[in-house]
């Protein structure tokens, strides 16, 4: 017996959340086939597999976006709450970036799309339990695109690297006092810096700046 138990400890534990009969029991056949992997359990409902997946935790919950009742982003995000060591994957055919953004942020760990092969959804799961962040390219080029448009406007804006920290800072709520402590600079070269910021963002005061800053 502690073999078996010390056997299955070894092996990565699946619970799959997926209204489409015929795609769950596709990604029941092939984990169940898998080395190295063991199903737990398949749901078609989030409402289902809720407070299995809290009593009965898997490594890693694959998850449809798209499900009858709660749907699979706002399941994430319930996980997370109550079960956190569990490891969320959406598997979905939505890619816009309302599903993809508001999935990562809920806690998704990892976003691929139901057109990929049967190897590479193992392969995003083995990626997934050793520390990666498993992506469809086309989802991986989305989420580094934007990261590269806030850069690219930055840089349009003309500010300096200083000047961005500091609006960024401003932007969150703080004053000029609580970000020259953060930054360890004197209020005076805060102050100073924000009216170079102004003067470059041609605005006239922090609501501007911070309006600018986030568009």
């Amino acid at each position: 017996m502690p073999y078996i138990e010390n056997q299955l400890k070894a092996l990565i534990t699946i619970s799959v959340i997926e209204d489409d009969k015929n795609y769950r029991e596709g990604l029941e056949l092939l984990i169940n086939n898998a080395d190295g992997f063991v199903l737990l359990n398949s749901y078609s409902t989030a409402e289902k597999a809720l407070e299995h997946i809290i009593t009965n935790q898997p490594h890693i919950a694959i998850v449809d976006i798209k499900l009858p009742g709660k749907n699979g982003i706002d399941l994430i995000a319930d996980i997370k709450l109550k079960a956190p060591d569990v490891l969320c994957m959406i598997c979905s055919f939505y890619d816009d970036d309302e599903f993809v953004f508001k999935a990562l942020k809920n806690g998704a760990c990892g976003y691929i799309l139901k057109d990929a092969m049967p190897q590479e959804i193992l392969e995003s799961l083995k990626e997934l339990h050793e520390g990666g962040a498993p992506m469809s390219p086309f989802i991986a080029r989305k989420v580094i695109g934007t990261f590269q448009q806030k850069e690219e406007k930055q840089k349009l804006a003309g500010l300096t690297e200083r000047e961005n920290e500091i609006l960024e800072l401003i932007s969150t709520g703080l004053i000029v006092k609580e970000v020259s402590a953060k930054l360890f600079l004197s209020a005076h070269t805060v102050t100073k810096h924000l009216k170079n910021i102004y003067n470059k963002l041609h605005v006239n005061n922090r609501i501007e700046a911070i309006n600018r800053f986030n568009k």
